[in-house]
């Protein structure tokens, strides 16, 4: 199983929705990065992501994006193959 990282924060509807999608799919552990509680850690992920919305989510290397993306990827079949990789 890929190795899962999801830049969030405490308070997230969003986050919390791609961590059910990515369960549903067997994922059992999510690296949270918590940009609101670890200082830098937000300008670190505009820097890597270009982006400053959470999640911001990658598989393994690859950076998938937000939730949006996340749902977009799976409904078009994208996910569960990234994630065996």
């Amino acid at each position: 199983m890929a190795r899962v990282v999801m830049y969030s924060t405490v308070v997230c509807p969003y986050c919390l929705m791609a961590e059910r999608l990515l369960k549903s799919k067997g994922v059992e552990m999510i690296e949270k990065i918590l940009i609101d509680r670890e200082p830098g850690k937000r300008e670190e992920m505009m820097a890597r992501t270009g982006r400053r919305t959470v999640p911001q989510i990658y598989i393994d290397e690859t950076h998938v994006g937000g939730f949006d993306d996340l749902s977009a990827l799976d409904r078009q079949g994208g996910l569960v193959p990234l994630l065996a990789a």
